[in-house]
């Protein structure tokens, strides 16, 4: 799999209090002190982590909450450390899960947190300044313990009532029960926080709210091993968020991730799907997920309310994750793809893969080796319709063949017609797509 190319993300102005702007923005579910963590992020900076597990190939949508509210934190001042969970990815979470994950081999973890920590070097700046950001693998000093120094100087800390009352747990336990693997899960993250804490001075701790119960669990340990008056030590938790039909943010239509590699979910695919969001939703995208001042926003939340068929919150809100996931040249790309199909702009000028990112979703035609069919031919085949319909869509003025006008109902495309040698775009009327597909030449090369 690829990942985005880590590039200097837009230039942003920082906010006067990221507290505040983390409020505004509805990123604060819980905190252990709020009044503590405004005295202690206003007295200097604060180094805080978030942890990411490989559970897959890529980071998602929703993954963007955290790691762009480690990016809002750095914008302020303060030093973020993004940790890979080469350590944990090894026995999974088992917050918010009624079921075990299927156990990763050593070679799956390692492959799929190289991949994670490039994404993760995409949105953070690294560099020796003092809010330069840390990337860190809590295989590093996880794999070097055995068994015996783990359960003496971590597990010796963690009281048995108070493990089986983390919600993480008593819910697993309540709705089929959980091995002795996951339940040591919270051991595991709250050792991270301690070895950040003693390594980089860390003492903030952000994750969604399904984390609380680990986050609290790494407070409570710092506490009792370097002592509660040394160790003042935070915890942060951002909410879980769901649409307005209730699945979770980054969800598609299908059910599957929203991904940010490139090649699981395409740039042209991550604008379409921004750009059909929800009118209920798009105002709290907006502030989640993009770094939009609050007059802005609610310009917009506005523009949605006054005219919500302009659809101008959601196509800014496309625009700014689109170049900030994969750039402005992947933006200005998805943007021609997308006046092209129908018709302001030329569809020879698409590259192959955008082009076929484009056509995804639309509807289709296989042809084969053989004599290709008429344009009313394709017409009907492709979209489904009738061949009387398909003529009199021609007749009308009203079919086209990559956006050039059919003007006869015996038209046959001619083997200049096709796209990079394998696509056919037909349209019906100003909005109704379909592409015929052949075979790509034999010496064509992959995409």
């Amino acid at each position: 799999m690829s990942s985005p190319a880590p590039t200097r993300l837009p230039t942003v102005s920082p906010v006067a209090d990221v507290v505040d702007d983390l409020s505004w923005r509805g990123l604060i579910a819980q905190t252990t002190d709020l009044a503590a963590l405004r005295r202690d992020l206003a007295a200097g900076p604060v180094t805080l982590y978030c942890g990411f597990d490989p559970t897959a190939d890529s980071l998602h949508v929703g993954s963007l909450v955290p790691l762009l509210a480690l990016r809002r934190f750095q914008l302020a001042g303060h030093r973020p450390v993004a940790l890979a969970g080469g350590a944990t990815g090894f026995i999974g979470d088992p917050s918010g899960r009624s079921s075990e994950r299927v156990l990763m081999t050593a070679e799956v973890v390692a492959d799929r947190v190289r991949l994670i920590r490039r994404q993760l070097e995409r949105f953070l700046d690294f560099d020796d300044s003092p809010s330069g950001a840390v990337l860190a693998d809590n295989l590093e000093w996880t794999a070097p313990m055995s068994a015996i120094e783990f359960l003496r100087d971590v597990g010796k800390h963690f009281p048995i009532g108070a493990m089986l009352a983390k919600e993480s747990v008593s819910a697993r336990l309540e709705s089929g029960g959980l091995t002795f693997t996951e339940f040591s899960y919270q051991l595991l993250q709250a050792n991270d926080y301690l070895e950040l804490y003693r390594r980089h001075g860390c003492t903030l701790q952000i994750g969604g709210n399904d984390q609380w119960g680990n986050i609290t669990a790494g407070l409570d340990l710092i506490r009792r091993v370097e002592g509660a008056e040394r160790a003042p030590v935070h915890a942060l938790t951002l909410p879980l968020v769901t649409d307005a039909s209730g699945a979770k943010i980054g969800k598609s239509t299908g059910g599957g991730n929203v991904w940010l590699d490139p090649a699981l979910t395409s740039p042209y695919s991550l604008y379409q799907y921004l750009l059909n969001v929800d009118d209920r939703d798009v105002g709290t995208y907006l502030r989640l997920l993009t770094f939009l001042p609050r007059e802005r926003v609610e310009e917009l939340d506005a523009a949605t309310s006054d005219r919500p068929q302009a659809r101008a919150a959601q196509r800014c809100l496309a625009e700014e994750l689109t170049a900030l996931v994969h750039g402005p040249g992947e933006l200005a790309a998805v943007q021609a793809a997308s006046a092209a199909l129908f018709g302001a702009g030329s569809l020879e000028d698409l590259d192959e893969a955008t082009l076929t990112a484009a056509l995804a979703e639309a509807p289709s035609l296989q042809l084969g080796t053989g004599p290709v069919p008429t344009v009313v031919e394709l017409l009907a085949g492709s979209l489904g319709i009738s061949r009387s319909d398909a003529r009199r869509a021609v007749r009308d003025g009203g079919a086209y063949l990559n956006n050039a006008r059919v003007g006869d109902e015996a038209d046959r495309p001619g083997e200049g017609a096709w796209l990079h040698g394998r696509f056919l775009v037909l349209r019906r009327g100003k909005r109704t797509i379909a592409v015929v597909e052949r075979p790509a030449p034999a010496d064509a090369p992959p995409l």
